[in-house]
């Protein structure tokens, strides 16, 4: 028994030692847990069923230069619903209300929402989908509905915010605008993002079953601040002009892609500018900002430089007479042809560059500088040519001017910069140039904003910029903007002329080098100037007096079997955007109807015209005349011109009202 009773008293004796060593080791464990290691198993347990979500702040705002929203960011709101914290008395008095409330809302019937509900309510789930990305108005309106205006904790009304870009004006200069996501960084936007951002908030959220969050109150803990807005020189009525002209003639002429940019002369502030890219059904769209990225030879835009380096450098003036013999020449076996056929014969400089004969411009450069091309680059790159505009938008393309010293320079290739081959430069980087003509001589930055905003308060505001003070003599630039006037009053955009507005610029026409690629039977072809891809363009300024605006309209590989010459092509798009500015924004204070019809301006033109062909056998009054204009108007007419002497017209062997025959010469004596 004695045994027995040790025995027992053994296993008592070990029990208890566990038991105390059980316990003393639990009571280290608390103490570490309370004492040593409190504070952080205390924020481990709060990190795993309690975290602060972070709520993203709006993005600054693009407004228009009127004010006009161009982008924002808009809340969007998804609803749940703590079924389990609503109270069952309440729940069963309201639950037909609510449903029929989310029905007018949301559009299924009320019984579907309050099977639902019920469902939700017996399988005790705390997160469940009402709506997804509803605007605020609608977040608005549920929030007041029955239960959920009970609130987060006895209503169970969860809300989650986000927020989207938003473009107001939809598509139009949705590339220029731009974007900074997940696509990178394109436009305004990408340009200053780091601007535009604001501080993002945060909302405590609790974890509850089946890995949801929900947030714990009904305000955040920290409200984000929405970020600076951009105030652009975009106006929203030129810039709808601008679109909707360049995309009809998109549409009619089946093209790939093109853009149209309007700037103001004076500032460089760009008023408009559009993009389109053909897709694979046939529709457009802003896939790239061509005018700002895309590098490309201009064609004949690019005799506005030629001749105007000729003229600084005084070699030729625009009454030298060019023989363009008979349309067509060969330079080192490459030929040189006009696009009307048979050419132009004896004309002057003028005429040469009104009618774009490449063959004229060809072989007064080629005469003026063959010797010494370094000195015709020289004037090209006085002009800024070769320079980016340094405009602050991403992803500007780089202009290209061969030097007579790299290995990309040939025996051809002084002639065929000439004519706008061999030379490469964006459609902004030739509007710049181009306003620069119209702007006497001042070349300014081309400018996408105007002032940076806190709220209402101005943060920064940006100036003109001016690139070159003075890119020619005054000389040359009245000289050239008379000839570009008289492009458009009968050379080759001689079509878009108006009577009832003034309009200045040059036709641009290129075929399209296609670069080294494999056909589809895996043939290399070597890289060449297609017979078939044509590139249209048109330059100019308007009025051609006192120019208020200058745009350019490029167009790539337009419907060959519909027309591809930039007089026919782009030329229309330029006018109907100046036209219409001018009848919405009149200009200068002309005197323009805004009634001006297309058959009121066609009928005028025709009159225009018809006056115009009485002097196909009359001669005209010249005298005090300039004899720029002199020679380009008898040499319209048909008759040749010889001439001695500059300046103004001071005789003419025929007098005003006499008949003449065609090709009958004329002399005339200038001052």
């Amino acid at each position: 028994m004695t045994a027995i009773k040790k025995g027992i008293l053994n296993k008592l004796y070990v029990v208890t030692v566990l038991m105390t060593l059980f316990l003393i080791v639990i009571g280290v464990k608390i103490f570490d847990l309370q004492y040593l290691n409190g504070d952080k198993y205390r924020k481990l347990a709060k990190e795993t069923t309690v975290k602060n979500d972070t709520i993203f702040a709006n993005r600054g705002n693009v407004y228009a230069s009127d004010g006009n929203l161009l982008a924002t960011s808009m809340s969007k709101f998804t609803i749940r619903m703590d079924v389990v914290a609503v109270d069952d008395n309440v729940f069963e008095k309201n639950i037909a209300a609510l449903s029929n409330e989310l029905s007018k809302l949301l559009g299924h019937s009320s019984k579907h929402y309050q099977n639902k509900l019920r469902e939700a309510k017996k399988s005790r789930n705390r997160y469940l989908l009402i709506a997804r990305n509803i605007g605020y108005n609608d977040y608005s309106k549920m929030k007041e509905f029955p239960i959920f205006k009970l609130g987060v904790y006895r209503g169970g009304f969860i809300t989650e915010q986000r927020t989207v870009r938003a473009h107001p004006i939809g598509k139009i200069a949705e590339r220029t605008i731009g974007y900074d996501d997940y696509r990178g960084g394109a436009g305004i936007e990408g340009a200053f993002a780091k601007y535009m951002e604001g501080k993002n908030g945060l909302r405590l959220k609790q974890k509850i079953a089946k890995g949801q969050w929900k947030p714990i109150n009904d305000v955040n803990e920290q409200e984000p601040i929405d970020g600076r807005d951009v105030i652009t020189t975009i106006d929203v009525n030129i810039q709808d002009i601008t679109h909707h002209a360049l995309l009809k003639q998109m549409e009619y002429f089946e093209a790939d892609h093109g853009c149209a940019v309007v700037m103001e002369t004076k500032t460089g502030e760009i008023k408009a500018i559009s993009n389109l890219g053909r897709t694979s059904n046939g529709r457009y769209y802003e896939k790239r900002n061509y005018a700002v990225w895309e590098s490309q030879e201009p064609g004949s835009t690019f005799k506005l430089a030629s001749l105007m380096a000729a003229l600084e450098d005084k070699v030729i003036d625009t009454s030298t007479v060019i023989d363009t013999e008979k349309g067509r020449i060969f330079i080192n076996g490459r030929k040189v042809e006009d696009s009307e056929y048979g050419g132009h014969g004896e004309i002057s400089m003028a005429r040469v560059f009104e009618v774009s004969s490449n063959v004229g411009v060809v072989k007064a450069i080629q005469k003026s500088y063959h010797k010494n091309p370094e000195k015709f680059i020289k004037r090209i790159k006085q002009f800024g040519l070769d320079k980016q505009t340094g405009v602050k938008i991403k992803g500007e393309g780089r202009p290209f001017i061969p030097s007579p010293d790299s290995d990309r320079w040939s025996p051809i290739t002084l002639e065929w910069m000439a004519w706008g081959y061999g030379v490469s430069l964006t459609p902004l980087q030739t509007l710049t140039f181009y306003n620069a003509v119209a702007n006497n001589g001042e070349m300014v930055q081309p400018r996408f904003i105007k002032e940076l905003r806190i709220g209402n308060k101005v943060e920064k505001s940006f100036d003109k910029v001016i690139l070159k003070e003075k890119i020619a003599s005054q000389v040359t630039l009245d000289k050239m903007r008379k000839v570009m006037e008289n492009v458009v009053k009968r050379g080759t955009a001689k079509d878009i002329y108006s009577p009832n507005f003034s309009m200045a610029g040059k036709t641009g026409t290129a075929k399209k080098w296609i670069p080294r690629h494999k056909n589809e039977k895996g043939e290399t072809i070597a890289g060449h100037y297609s017979n078939s891809r044509y590139v249209a363009s048109f330059a100019g300024f308007f009025p051609a007096k006192d120019p208020e605006y200058s745009c350019i309209v490029v167009v790539h590989d337009p419907k060959k079997e519909k027309g591809y010459y930039g007089a026919m092509v782009a030329a229309p798009i330029f006018k109907e955007i100046a036209q219409k500015i001018y009848t919405t924004t009149p200009i200068n204070n002309q005197s323009v109807s805004d009634t001006i019809a297309f058959a009121s301006l066609d009928k005028d033109y025709n009159n225009y015209y018809s006056t115009l062909r009485k002097y196909k056998t009359i001669m005209p009054q010249l005298v005090g005349m300039s004899g720029m204009d002199a020679v380009s108007l008898l040499e319209n007419m048909g008759l040749e011109v010889r001439f001695s002497g500059m300046g103004k017209v001071t005789e003419q062997s025929v007098s005003k009202g006499e008949k003449v025959q065609k090709g009958a010469v004329i002399y005339l004596k200038l001052s």
